[in-house]
Formats: C-alpha cells, structure tokens, sequence
C-alpha cells in the first residue's frame, strides 16, 4: 500500500526533524517503499530532505535518489561527501550506479569511483560508462544469472544460488560456453525436474532474444514489446554476454522519448522543466517562434497579392481564419497519427497508398464540413455561389493539409530526422500557408476576379 502523503504526516516529519527526534523519525519511514519516500522528499524544503538522505541507511537511500528527479538529485548530490555519494553507488546496480556518476561533474566522477571499495562493482561501473547513454550499453546492467553449459544441475544449482544474492530480480538464466558467449537460456521447470549429474547443455533452451551492444534504445524497447519480454540479454560482436536490460529500464526510455516527441510536437527544441529560467525556455521556445512569425508573414504576403478580390468579396477575409485554421487542425491530426504509428513500428506498406488512403479520408470530411458551410452560409445569407466557393475551397485544403501531414514525418523518417519535429507549428504554420492560397486561388478561379 502507498504512503499517504497528507499535510498532517509532512508537519509531523518537519517537527521529528526539528526535534532531530533520528531515532522516532527512522522508525516512521522504515517500512515506507522508497518511491514513496522520494515523493515525500518533493514536499519537503532541501535542507530536510537532505537530513532524511542522511539519515537513513544507504541500502534505502539510494533507491530513493534515483527515484527523485534529475535535478533534485543533483542539488542534493552536490551536498554530499565523495565518500557518503561511493557509499551510495555500492547499493545500487551497476546501471543505475553508472547513471548517476554520469550526472556528476566531471572532476567529481574520478574521486567517486575511486572511493567505491568492490573492486568489481566499480570495473563493472567504469566499464557502462564507456558505452552512449541511448544504447543498449548504456541501459544494461552487469547484474544477470549465468550458467555454463558444461556444469551439472546439482553443481549449476549451488551456482545460482550465489550469483542470485547480487540480483534484485531473476527474469532468465542464460548459458554460456566456456568462451562466455550466449548460447541459450534455462527454464526454472527444466532445472528442477533434471537429475542432478545431468549437464546443463543436455537441457537448455537454444532459442533466446538478445540485442547488441550498440543497438539504439528504442530499438530495444520494440524488441521487447513486441515478444513481451521482461529483460533481455546484451552481445558484443563475438556474442559474448555482457549483461542484461530490464523492462524497467525501456519504461524509461519510452517516457523520455515520449516527453521529447511532446515537446517538439508543441515546438519546444530544448529538453527543459516548468521551474527552469527565463533565457533557458526563451532559447528552446523561441526557433519555433520565429518560423511560424516568417509563417505568419508569407500568409500576409500572399493576401496582399489578392488585394483586389479582398476589395470585390471582402467577405473572403472574413473566411480566412476558418480556412488556415481547419489546414492546420487538419496537417496535425495527420502528421500526429504517422508519428505514433511510426514510434510503434506500425507504418507498414507503400507510401503511395497510404497517401491514397488519406485522400479518401480527406474527401469525406471535406465533404461534411462543405456541406455544414454551405448551410452556414445560408442562415447567414451568405450568397449561395461564395459560400459553394468557400465549401470548394476548404475541401481542397484539408486534402493538400492531410497529404502534407502524412508525407512530410514520413519522408523525415526515412532521411534519419526524428517525426516528431513535423508535428505542431512546423506543420501548422506550412499549411496555413498552402490553406490561405489555395482559398485565394480556387476562389479567383470559381468568382472569376
């Protein structure tokens, strides 16, 4: 059950802290899931949540600061020794130890690794580090459960039963032979039930999933999704075993790769917080800005080469926001779509036909929104051949806006460019311009001005 975070409990936890009551104040946290206790320390004022990280043991504490986030973390990083930060990392796996020496300074990283006394952890830290944070290096841990295919089930047996002291969770055994490659994996069921001088290679399973070192996150993640795996073993070229990722891992992947395509979608180019500084969010807001300003502006241009139609049928520029708005909503439902369907691997088939098959869609709508302005147009006394003319017009738009939505994530997928920056202003502001002509154009050539 979940630590209820009340006002009442964060007054008694602010009175035990300054009462320095350790002792009761140890006793009420205890039982407490560290994800709870992190949330705890999101209400609390930096200098108490610091006294609580000091005041519990390492083996909790640790947890809890990489549940926080990043940049609670690294202030309270910062407020600790070289030697309480060594004391942190030694409790925790190898992959998120690694991933939070990575957030520290430079010329703190040294002092840090240096100060961790397993030997092996810190090699085995050291050694995630070499690897890009967004590949399957920089997401694995070393921590896993290997066997040789040469051990018997009785000695296999007393093997695990060490190696699995070190893992918080044993999804898979993996087998390896004497060169430490990957060669299968071991079922539960099939160790159990085997004799005890049975070799391991008589009962392993050779079909297993694996990745390489080097392969991109989200890559791994569809992996993953797709046979359902809850970890997954990690090969160098040779395929010599090197670790393993775990579902909890591609859950992190998935949710920052999801915040990133978010904000480039609202036209957000930097990775920034609600709580950041002005210069921060003005530089990652501002480059979208100023696109859909020169946007904005190729749209008055194109009015103004139509200034006589606006003086003949000045009711057309009372039109134009309907026309540029239904091109953009039209452009980012579309554009929209392909993303998701790109990021979850499901664009499938020809280009031409799916641009096909956004033409039919398009002709539908634009055929019941033309019809709802002509009856608009109607009750407003609107004359029949304008509002025929505007009906005409919108239906043409939203085909050219739903093509321009589709092609443009598509074509940018295929050249290495993330979709996602097709999405919101880029898409808008592209179609409000098209939108405007086309309503000018195909309105000059039905009103014959």
């Amino acid at each position: 059950m979940s630590l209820e975070i009340s006002k009442e409990f964060i007054e008694k936890i602010q009175t035990l802290i300054e009462t320095k009551d350790d002792k009761a104040l140890t006793y009420l946290l205890a039982d407490e899931h560290y994800a709870d206790i992190a949330e705890l320390l999101d209400d609390l004022s930096f200098d108490q949540a610091i006294y609580i990280i000091k005041l519990l043991d390492s083996d909790k504490t640790s947890d809890i600061l990489i549940e926080l986030d990043e940049d609670t973390r690294e202030k309270i990083l910062e407020n600790l020794s070289i030697k309480e930060i060594a004391e942190e990392l030694e409790e925790l796996d190898t992959d998120d130890a690694a991933d939070m020496v990575a957030e520290l300074p430079e010329e703190r990283q040294a002092r840090v690794i240096s100060a961790i006394e397993d030997e092996e952890h810190k090699a085995e830290i050291e050694e995630l580090l070499t690897y890009d944070e967004d590949t399957a290096g920089g997401l694995m841990a070393k921590e896993l459960v290997k066997v040789y295919e040469t051990w018997t089930v009785a000695g296999c047996l007393r093997r695990i039963r060490g190696q699995a002291k070190d893992v918080k969770r044993v999804h898979s055994i993996y087998v390896v032979n004497k060169e430490e490659q990957l060669i299968g994996r071991l079922s539960l069921k099939d160790l159990i039930i085997a004799k005890n001088d049975q070799k391991i290679g008589d009962i392993y399973i050779s079909n297993v999933d694996s990745v390489h070192v080097n392969d991109d996150g989200e890559e791994i993640a569809k992996v993953m999704a797709k046979y359902d795996l809850e970890a997954i073993p990690v090969v160098d070229d040779n395929q010599v075993l090197l670790g393993r990722i775990t579902i909890d891992d591609i859950v992190d992947v998935l949710k920052e790769e999801a915040d990133k395509d978010y904000k480039l979608a609202a036209g957000i180019t930097e990775d920034v917080e609600a709580d950041d500084s002005i210069l921060e969010l003005t530089r990652a807001r501002l480059p979208w800005l100023i696109l859909g300003l020169f946007g904005g502006l190729g749209a008055v241009l194109i009015m103004e080469g139509f200034e006589e139609a606006l003086k003949k049928y000045k009711d057309l520029f009372f039109f134009t926001p309907l026309i540029a708005a239904m091109a953009g909503n039209v452009g980012v439902q579309s554009s929209a779509i392909i993303v998701q369907g790109l990021a979850n691997d499901t664009v499938k088939g020809s280009l031409f036909n799916r641009l096909l098959k956004e033409i039919g869609l398009s002709l539908i709508n634009g055929f019941v929104l033309g019809i709802i302005v002509i009856a608009s147009g109607y009750l407003m006394n609107l004359d029949l051949n304008f509002s025929v003319t505007v009906a005409i017009s919108m239906l043409c738009v939203i085909i050219v806006a739903a093509l321009i939505g589709t092609f443009v994530p598509i074509i940018l997928d295929k050249r290495g460019i993330d979709p996602a920056i097709a999405t919101g202003p880029f898409i808008t502001t592209s179609n409000d311009i098209f939108g405007i002509f086309l309503f000018f154009y195909i309105a000059k050539l039905i009103l014959g001005f």
